[in-house]
């Protein structure tokens, strides 16, 4: 007689916002090869709809394009998601953007921007979906919210990302505040913590200062896609159904190096 493993996904249904690029493409693609129904929303049609093209091949993916910055992009995004499913496993808010400018003329659209949907767009569509989410979690196997983060949210950056650094760590905290509040529904939340990947967003960090990172990294290297697939297997598994409310750094150890 076999038992499945607790690091399996298969059967889930998973959205993941943001999915078509960067880190949220690296977790669609592993949610996808999982055996999980995976749902990938961007706001760039075109992209969107080619990346899930893309991603069945290896198992199930439907592209659903929409701007969760907007208060319209989330209701089109829900009520899209709603009429194909009744119950949803797993939310990844990995949406975001930065903005970087000098302290004394960083503009406030640009901080607006940034926090906009990298802070409310993860509250509003978490709020959106709970009764999907509530819907497919059970005391035993609770639906999760995985909220993307930064270790730029954990410490003082070294770039000028005044906006981003902030909104990231609004996000750690707001993931605590809603894991408590979410746990007599049964919905996990816990939030990834990135230290640098490849991704459109980090590719001025990398093309610039990528070997003083990898000097100061203590693994040596910038992370790879499976380093992501593997926290985010693991949070939407049967294995972390008693994990809640924390803040989880992908990075290496960055977050803990010293600068000097």
């Amino acid at each position: 007689m076999t038992t499945e493993s607790p690091f399996s996904i298969r059967g889930k249904v998973t959205l993941v916002t943001g999915g078509s690029s960067g880190i949220g493409l690296m977790i669609a693609d592993a949610y996808v090869r999982a055996g999980a129904r995976t749902y990938i929303s961007s706001r760039k049609k075109d992209l969107c709809d080619g990346i899930a093209t893309e991603l069945r091949k290896h198992g199930e993916c439907v592209s659903i394009p929409a701007d969760v910055a907007t208060a319209a992009g989330r209701s089109q995004l829900v009520a899209e998601l709603t009429k194909r499913e009744t119950a949803l496993h797993v939310l990844v808010n990995n949406a975001g953007t930065n903005w970087g400018a000098p302290l004394d003329t960083y503009p406030e659209d640009g901080f607006r921007k940034v926090t906009t949907l990298n802070t409310e767009a993860v509250f509003f569509l978490s709020q959106a979906l709970l009764p999907l989410l509530t819907a497919a979690g059970s005391a035993e196997d609770p639906a999760r919210i995985i909220n993307i983060g930064s270790i730029d949210g954990l410490r003082v950056p070294s770039v000028d990302n005044f906006a981003y650094s902030a909104s990231k760590a609004a996000v750690h905290h707001m993931t605590r505040v809603l894991a408590v509040k979410l746990g007599a529904r049964h919905v996990t939340v816990n939030a990834v913590a990135p230290g640098p990947f490849e991704s459109r967003m980090t590719e001025w960090l990398l093309d610039n200062m990528r070997d003083e990172i990898v000097a100061r990294c203590p693994l040596g290297r910038i992370g790879a896609p499976a380093d992501m697939a593997g926290i985010a297997i693991f949070l939407a598994s049967r294995a972390a159904a008693y994990v809640t409310g924390a803040v989880i750094p992908v990075d290496g150890g960055l977050s803990i190096a010293s600068v000097g």
